[in-house]
């Protein structure tokens, strides 16, 4: 009780600030509404409350289930590439050897480049016919992909700009569990003639699964809420093959004036990431290991 007084200016912003929008969009999810029509308390539902239509609408859409798809293409493809470059920058920049801190610094400088900035320099490197990397790839004859005008290869694209923008963030958590780790134990296994392999199969990755577990839970749920690159990049096309759950959330609120239709949308997206959550909470107990 002697804590209330300091934890009310903070109760009171949560509720304001986060607790009452989510009980709003929850609300509108329920109406027709279009986002532009005057809101009155007197006139809201009876005007256009529509119950549970926008879910049934959404979950008996072909594009739902295509743009679902598309999201599960690019989590199956970022999570891994992500998982294992981030775990070989953070072997790599544990190791003492002079000027490792100025590395450090520099795999991290895409972290803090905006993902405006970001994708437009991008969205020029992978051009077909003048980016920098089909021009590389035509010095070895190679004809490169259209990359972000392929429908094929437009996901992949996108997942290799993710993963350059995110491997300094998740590489540094690494890090710092590889660093954390007992040095003892990589003696011990040195006396007993194990190499470097042996010790980073038996000994470094084991350890590092609480960091990996912590990675996993973020980049998942990051995953579903990709938008920048998206929007940037491809606009959800070409022919749709990069639409994803957030795109179509923000499109539909904010250029297709459905605000109901993208509440609806939001809280499915909400329900999905809950229950992916909640399954690799409980699948830990399986492969995590605490004990250091």
């Amino acid at each position: 009780m002697v804590a209330s007084p300091f934890l009310l200016p903070s109760l009171i912003g949560f509720a304001v600030f986060s607790f009452l929008p989510l009980l709003i969009s929850i609300l509108i999810s329920l109406t027709d509404w279009n986002g532009l029509d005057e809101l009155t308390a007197k006139g809201f539902l009876h005007d256009h409350f529509i119950g549970l239509d926008n879910y049934k609408s959404i979950l008996q859409s072909d594009e739902f289930w295509k743009v679902l798809k598309n999201t599960g293409l690019y989590i199956v493809l970022y999570l891994p590439l992500m998982l294992a470059v981030s775990i070989a920058i953070a072997h790599l920049l544990s190791r003492p050897r002079k000027g490792v801190g100025v590395f450090r610094v520099i795999y991290y400088i895409p972290v803090l480049t905006s993902w405006v900035a970001a994708s437009l320099i991008w969205k020029s490197v992978l051009s077909p016919k003048y980016g920098a990397i089909n021009s590389v790839l035509e010095i070895f004859g190679i004809q490169g992909p259209g990359w972000l005008l392929d429908e094929r290869w437009a996901m992949p694209a996108i997942v290799l700009v993710s993963v350059w923008k995110d491997m300094g963030f998740f590489g540094l958590i690494l890090l710092s569990g590889m660093v954390g780790i007992n040095k003892s134990y990589y003696e011990a296994a040195e006396i007993d003639g194990a190499g470097g392999w042996t010790k980073f199969w038996r000994i470094t990755l084991p350890l590092l699964t609480p960091a990996i577990f912590y990675v996993l839970i973020v980049s998942l749920i990051n995953s579903f809420q990709l938008f920048p690159q998206i929007m940037i990049m491809t606009d959800g096309g070409p022919n749709g093959a990069t639409q994803v759950m957030v795109e179509r959330i923000y499109k539909y609120g904010f250029r297709y004036y459905k605000m109901g239709y993208a509440s609806a949308l939001s809280w499915i997206l909400f329900f999905i990431i809950m229950v992916c959550t909640m399954i690799q909470m409980r699948g830990q107990k399986k492969w995590v290991n605490f004990d250091t």
